[in-house]
């Protein structure tokens, strides 16, 4: 789902987006927000979640590029474009050439992970890493570009290419029970992008994005 269905406030926002070369690593994240919301509320959710990260934050804009809620729909975050690559606010220190994919909800141990949405966060994964590449269950090399990540400043350092926030971060972000589906979610990504199995990837994918690009 587009900002524009979402009913994105774009006065809110920074006018300018930055970019980056291009998105080679994917950091999963979690909202913190109740579990037990009706899918149908979720704008209003992302127009709170936008209030925040902009008034209190100040952070120009949201933080994360994608969100994805517990019906396996995928809404567009930061503003620039989905297909280019935006640089978010969503890991300190690493933010540069990543995504960010925020999972509504909280996700704790013992917390069960909905399945359309795991698909959804591999499905987005694939696409996005796609673009440039990149192997959803390979090692990437990042650089940290400040001291607040749990590396210093111009430390580089060795990620999955979907990692949690807590790898780079010191967060229990995205929570116990999605870490422990990222391994899961790199095959299923793989799989999507045909490393795997030799399936109609684009088919797969373009059958998953549309809401993605609808009422731009």
């Amino acid at each position: 789902m587009s900002r524009a269905r979402w009913r994105a406030d774009e006065t809110k926002r920074d006018p300018r987006a930055h970019y980056a070369n291009g998105v080679t690593a994917i950091f999963i994240h979690h909202t913190d927000t109740p579990n037990d919301y009706n899918c149908a509320d979720v704008p209003l959710t992302l127009r709170n979640l936008y209030t925040g990260q902009t008034r209190d934050q100040q952070w120009g804009d949201l933080g994360y590029n994608f969100l994805v809620d517990r019906c396996g729909n995928i809404y567009e975050g930061r503003a620039g474009g989905v297909d280019r690559p935006v640089v978010g606010s969503h890991t300190q220190g690493f933010n540069q050439g990543t995504a960010g994919i925020a999972a509504i909800g909280t996700f704790g141990r013992g917390t069960k992970v909905p399945a359309p949405m795991e698909h959804a966060i591999a499905v987005l994964a694939a696409w996005k890493l796609g673009l440039r590449g990149v192997d959803p269950r390979s090692k990437v090399r990042l650089t940290s570009t400040n001291d607040k990540s749990l590396y210093p400043k111009g430390t580089s350092a060795s990620f999955y290419a979907i990692s949690a926030h807590r790898d780079g971060f010191a967060t229990d972000c995205p929570g116990e029970a999605l870490v422990a589906r990222l391994p899961a979610i790199r095959d299923l990504a793989a799989r999507l992008q045909g490393r795997v199995l030799r399936e109609p990837a684009r088919v797969q994918l373009s059958r998953a994005l549309p809401s993605l690009d609808g009422g731009r």
